[in-house]
């Protein structure tokens, strides 16, 4: 069968521009379902931007739900060098005058030099036990007044050396043993440089090391270490407790870390020194939480202002211009927050009785001295402005944020909405696929039939020359 590469070109007819305008006519119910869809895209868009900004103001009123933000106390050292601290809210607050003597250390025991860390020195078995010399004040005791070694027999730890007796050997098994000690080998520049030395784990005047060796004798000879016999290694580091006064009382810190000696606080010695160490309520995470819920707020007014926005001169307005599910979370919102508290005489009852009241604009606004003072004079009071009391759902904090979530969680009024428009999408997308395919049926059938119509009319087209031709011939032989 004849065919033609281009419509028109057999019947010259302007075959292609028709059939592309029934296409485009074909097309304008497939031109509807895409503006329904990009409005239902843009609202759902506009849904999400809502729900981050309802979530943002949700997250700022838990924090305020919580009475622990109320009860936080702070501990702040006049001088971080010598030492820092923290609180907890058993914390009594008041100003400490705290002297450190002496910071708390690990002993090191270091042993004779040896002329090569690769040479062989001799096996056997390390026992190490950690305590202190004590003196036996028991009367009547055989050996009392006498001083001992007095050990702390759950810390009692083995070392094993085996073939790989060299001092790098040993070092290694020291270290593989997790013995509490840690193992060095350090060249001092003489003449017999290598010397093994000893680092206690622990800090502290219990700490301190006994080292038994049932073995050979140079093995024996390099690491026996008795604090009360003939010392065969050197006490390069002492073990010391750490020393400090807090106004004035004596105290005694096995490490650096000091939490026994003031209720609730725990310090950390740097470096011997003076410091002054005020603790007190935690205000200013109290008012940075408050400052962030009025911010989150004045977040979502903005959010909805700017999606209900109507535009007077293209007469158009934002995606959610008008919006039910917005309006209400705004209403119930505002609603909420004008709501007084309940409370007894001299209680908080409205935000506005710590500094945070409502603006011309409908925006939050926050008197930082107003707002201070009240944490300073009443922070219980605020406590019960917020999170109201662990056995019930007043406070404005419990309040908002049980609210926040009734819109944004599963089954909430705008994440129902957020999902009928994305099904409402869902349907569109496969009403427009299906309409996609019957027209591109309905145009593929318009072209078979222009197509026909062309390889037609371009026959005809050509009978049409071949008769005139032969007229025209028959006509001239007659007029010979």
């Amino acid at each position: 069968m004849a065919s033609i590469a281009n419509l028109g070109v057999g019947s010259g007819l302007e075959l292609s521009s028709l059939l592309s305008q029934l296409g485009t006519a074909e097309r304008q119910p497939l031109v509807a379902l895409e503006a329904r869809a990009k409005s239902y895209t843009t609202k759902l868009s506009a849904y999400g931007t809502l729900q981050s900004s309802v979530s943002a103001l949700q997250t700022a009123s838990a924090r305020l739900s919580s009475l622990s933000l109320f009860q936080g106390v702070k501990a702040a050292s006049s001088f971080n060098t010598v030492l820092t601290a923290s609180a907890e809210t058993t914390a009594v607050a008041g100003s400490y005058a705290i002297n450190v003597s002496q910071l708390a250390q690990a002993q090191s025991l270091a042993t004779t030099g040896q002329a090569s860390a690769s040479a062989a020195v001799g096996s056997g078995t390390m026992t190490f036990d950690f305590g202190a010399v004590a003196t036996d004040d028991v009367v009547g005791s055989p050996t009392f007044g006498q001083q001992y070694f007095k050990s702390d027999v759950s810390r009692s730890a083995t070392v094993t050396i085996g073939t790989n007796n060299t001092l790098e050997g040993i070092r290694d098994a020291v270290n593989a043993a997790n013995a509490g000690v840690s193992a060095s080998i350090v060249n001092d520049g003489s003449g017999t440089p290598h010397r093994l030395v000893l680092v206690s784990s622990q800090t502290g005047a219990a700490s301190s090391m006994k080292i038994s060796v049932v073995g050979d004798a140079a093995l024996g000879t390099l690491m026996n270490h008795d604090p009360l016999g003939t010392p065969t290694m050197t006490e390069t580091l002492q073990a010391k407790n750490a020393q400090l006064t807090v106004n004035g009382l004596a105290i005694s810190s096995a490490t650096n870390t000091v939490s026994e000696s003031m209720q609730g606080v725990t310090l950390t010695l740097a470096s011997k020194g003076d410091s002054t160490l005020t603790v007190a309520r935690d205000t200013s995470s109290v008012s940075s939480a408050i400052n962030a819920f009025v911010a989150a707020y004045n977040g979502l007014l903005s959010t909805g202002a700017k999606l209900t926005s109507y535009d007077a001169d293209t007469q158009k307005g934002s995606a959610l211009t008008g919006d039910s599910t917005l309006r209400n979370l705004q209403v119930r919102i505002r609603g909420a927050l004008t709501s007084p508290q309940s409370g007894a005489t001299g209680d908080f009852t409205m935000l506005s009785n710590i500094g945070v009241s409502f603006q011309k604009d409908g925006t939050l606004a926050v008197d930082a001295t107003k707002l201070e003072a009240a944490l300073g004079a009443n922070m219980d009071g605020v406590a019960k402005l917020f999170a109201g009391s662990a056995t019930d759902t007043a406070g404005y904090g419990k309040q908002l944020s049980a609210l926040a979530l009734s819109f944004t969680a599963t089954g909430g009024a705008l994440t129902a909405a957020a999902d009928g428009l994305t099904t409402s999408i869902k349907r569109l997308d496969k009403q427009y696929d299906a309409m996609e395919t019957r027209i591109e049926a309905t145009v593929a059938r318009y072209r078979a039939q222009f197509t026909q119509l062309d390889i037609a009319m371009s026959s005809m087209n050509s009978t049409t020359s071949y008769l005139t031709a032969q007229f025209d011939a028959m006509n001239a032989n007659a007029g010979k």
